[in-house]
């Protein structure tokens, strides 16, 4: 088994304007460990875009019904082949598979979030923890495409 190199996270209320805040932190982190690991900057481009997108749907979705002092965490970890993201929101419980994904050339209200979560990463998984969070699990394997299908 792999071991982990470096864990970090990061709490926050859930507010749009925090978005700079939560990038820049993710950025600094992959500065100091991930780069050194030989990462591209498109992976790590990517995976700043997924952050991004992951952090907007709770903040609008999740939390859209709750205070703006809930609270959003995010944790990153990586390890010697891949980096997971985890990103924990207290709204209601959904299946995102259950979004339709969009047929080329047409439109559709919603659902573009976890289509393109789901194209910039190689595993993406949303589901109710046991301390009645929702985590929000973005996987990006080291070597492109390694984990597709897993």
């Amino acid at each position: 088994m792999l071991s982990m190199v470096k864990r970090d996270h990061l709490t926050v209320k859930s507010d749009l304007k925090l978005l700079n805040k939560v990038q820049q932190w993710f950025d600094q982190f992959c500065l100091q460990h991930v780069s050194q690991l030989g990462w591209s900057e498109g992976q790590l481009y990517r995976l700043n875009l997924a952050l991004a997108e992951g952090f907007t749907n709770a903040v609008r979705h999740a939390h859209r019904a709750l205070p703006p002092e809930t609270t959003i965490e995010i944790q990153v970890s990586l390890w010697i082949n891949k980096l997971e993201m985890r990103i924990w929101d207290h709204g209601k419980p959904f299946d995102p598979n259950a979004i339709a994904e969009p047929e080329p050339g047409t439109l559709q209200v919603g659902g573009y979030g976890w289509f393109l979560l789901r194209r910039l990463a190689d595993h993406v998984v949303y589901e109710r923890s046991t301390d009645g969070r929702n985590c929000l699990l973005i996987v990006k394997y080291a070597n492109e495409g390694q984990g597709h299908g897993a």
